[in-house]
């Protein structure tokens, strides 16, 4: 039977108080992975309590300041998540925040629980955001690496964006997270956040599960849809021709070491070795675009 209905979030029926969509640890049945999509209008402000999860405040489109303890962050943001990278703040847990943007915007608040508090807010700059591209051909992609091992400290966070060109499949080949085993996989919830080119605009999300953990999910996506990964593999995340593909991913887990490791389904991963003939797709980078 499809847990389709379950997993996948179209755009508003999570919406709670001042957040579009609110994903707590509670409300998907899991451990430690959050997101609250806020927007704002012009001159509007939102105090964040973050308890006892770390944050991000990452501009969807739009600029803000994040005031906290003294200290105000200016998020130059950007006009849309196809522009470019964005800076975004850091806050750590136990602390408290307020999100003001004089002109209006949207902006996710990725969370994770935890509880460790050894790191204290601070500011993210876009020019410091490694950007990837990665695999080949109809599997090229571009992936925006804000909070990830070796790209920005957290204590149990990870934070990435990936952006795929009409016609193209990523996440792909399918792969998991869901077993601690060193040196080859982490245990990590898995959050999707949509956001598609184009005002009919759609994808495809794929997650489905082992003989031991079973999981079946295939969602028909729109912008502002959310789908969560508990386990299993997930992908492939099919962009349709002439739509270009944005999500948000937002991982965490128990694991204290904070590693992002993957297993590939076996049966697809022999896919990565046909990307060494195929060249990058030519549309990308996306960074610079102002719209497509």
């Amino acid at each position: 039977m499809s847990d389709t209905s379950k997993y996948h979030l179209p755009k508003g029926t999570s919406a709670d108080g001042p957040y579009d969509l609110l994903v707590t640890p509670e409300s998907a049945g899991w451990g430690y992975s959050g997101l609250r999509i806020l927007t704002l209008k012009p001159g509007e402000a939102h105090a964040l309590s973050t308890g006892d999860s770390e944050f991000l405040v990452l501009p969807l489109t739009g600029s803000c300041t994040v005031t906290t303890d003294g200290t105000a962050f200016e998020l130059t943001g950007r006009t849309g998540v196809f522009a470019s990278a964005t800076d975004f703040a850091y806050l750590p847990r136990e602390s408290a925040a307020l999100i003001s943007s004089a002109d209006g915007g949207t902006f996710a608040l990725p969370s994770a629980r935890t509880e460790r508090s050894s790191l204290s807010a601070r500011y993210g700059s876009q020019k410091n955001v490694p950007v990837e591209l990665r695999g080949a051909g109809a599997c090229s992609r571009q992936v925006n690496n804000y909070c990830l091992p070796g790209t920005f400290d957290a204590e149990q966070l990870l934070v990435c964006e990936v952006l795929t060109p009409g016609g193209n499949w990523s996440s792909y080949p399918p792969h998991k997270h869901d077993e601690a085993r060193p040196g080859q996989e982490s245990e990590l919830e898995e959050i999707y956040y949509f956001q598609i080119a184009g005002e009919d605009g759609f994808a495809y999300q794929r997650v489905y599960g082992t003989q031991e953990r079973p999981i079946d999910v295939l969602a028909e996506v729109r912008s502002g849809d959310t789908v969560l990964v508990p386990h299993g593999w997930h992908g492939p995340s099919i962009a349709a021709p002439g739509y270009d593909l944005y999500y948000l991913n937002v991982m965490a887990g128990p694991g204290q070491d904070r590693a992002w490791l993957i297993c590939d389904d076996p049966a697809h991963g022999w896919v990565r070795e046909t990307w060494r003939s195929q060249d990058v797709d030519d549309r990308l980078p996306f960074e610079g675009l102002t719209q497509r």
